[in-house]
């Protein structure tokens, strides 16, 4: 079954190949097919690896019946190093046969907004901002400011901001829902411990090959920066917000210097939202059972709790607790992710069964 599906797998690759020099000049048919084509490199590489190595079994299995003493101790001793590798490369493949989120590989775009509790959660917001610059940067991942939106205070009642490196989107996906904290404000002069929530969103980055905008569907609109940034910013027209007309979003970007500027962040987010409720109703078609997966992003879920008072992280998903509070706020979130990636894979291998 496994070699079977294999064959399949490279026969396509080859198609792919043949499929890309027929269309050299067709930029974007050449990228979709690229696109497909680097989601299949890594078993193919695997695929020939496996076939090398049960060949050396059959030969080394083969040796077992030679008269020679000699060579049948190497071929016991290769055995018991193929074998086992053997084992281990058909789990890999089996995992990389189950079908992958295609977002996984991407650039993201995380936004989180203060939720209930005033000051206080715009003030854990920009908590959660630098322990996601920590993570990336944990990582050796770029952080790109897309929108921010400042309390005044040290907070921030919503910022937009892009993780740039391969794979970001595959751990950060898991960040999407309400996180809650629990702690003493610093204007609390009673001592009483406060909730406050926050809400994050997260969306793999969209390429213009993955969703097509037709102008016809934008209503764009310019307008004078209303934060800082001196002179320049109030008498020029460089804010831009776009609104989609066929499902009614709106972004607005007024952080850089050029109209032109923040129009491109403004579209990158819009793309990124857009893309995120196309492959929302992809998955939904393909099993309706991924919904309740790890890491559906279901925003109104509550999935982790910040308590200070007793320097406690819990995850509610997974029922994982970390009693290292500083740490985890210092960008250490693996013990949570890897978690949440093992359970989600497993939910991924058992549907393939």
């Amino acid at each position: 079954m496994l070699l079977e599906s294999l064959i399949a797998v490279e026969t396509r690759f080859k198609e792919l190949n043949k499929s890309i020099e027929e269309n050299i000049d067709d930029y974007q048919k050449v990228a979709e097919l690229s696109k497909e084509k680097s989601d299949l490199e890594e078993i193919v590489e695997k695929a020939n690896f496996y076939r090398q190595t049960l060949k050396s079994i059959e030969e080394a299995e083969s040796l077992l019946e030679s008269d020679d003493e000699d060579m049948r101790n190497l071929a016991q001793e290769d055995l018991e190093k193929l074998n086992p590798l053997a084992v281990k490369l058909e789990a890999e493949l089996k995992n990389l046969l189950v079908p992958k989120d295609p977002r996984d590989r991407r650039n993201v775009i995380i936004e989180i907004r203060a939720g209930t509790g005033g000051d206080e959660a715009g003030l854990f917001a920009a908590d959660l901002f630098r322990m996601y610059t920590h993570y990336a940067e944990n990582h050796r991942w770029t952080v790109e400011v897309l929108s921010q939106n400042e309390t005044g205070i040290g907070g921030l009642k919503e910022i937009i901001f892009m993780i740039k490196g391969r794979g970001a989107y595959s751990r950060f996906k898991y960040e999407s829902g309400v996180h809650r904290v629990q702690r003493i404000p610093s204007t609390e002069s009673s001592g009483r411990i406060h909730t406050s929530t926050v809400t994050v969103a997260v969306l793999a980055e969209a390429e213009d090959v993955d969703i097509q905008v037709p102008e016809s569907d934008l209503r764009i609109d310019v307008y004078k920066s209303a934060g800082a940034g001196g002179q320049n910013v109030q008498k020029n027209m460089t804010a831009v917000r776009i609104t989609h007309l066929p499902t009614n979003i709106v972004v607005a970007c007024q952080d850089e210097r050029s109209q032109l500027q923040n129009r491109q962040r403004a579209m990158s987010i819009l793309r990124a939202r857009l893309y995120e409720i196309e492959e929302e109703k992809r998955l939904a078609a393909e099993s309706a059972s991924r919904r309740s997966q790890v890491g559906s992003g279901e925003r109104a879920e509550k999935i982790r709790t910040y308590n200070y008072p007793q320097s406690r992280v819990t995850d509610h998903r997974i029922n994982v607790s970390s009693h290292n509070l500083p740490n985890v706020m210092e960008g250490n979130l693996d013990v949570f992710i890897d978690e949440l990636a093992m359970q989600d894979e497993a939910e991924r291998l058992s549907e393939a069964e």
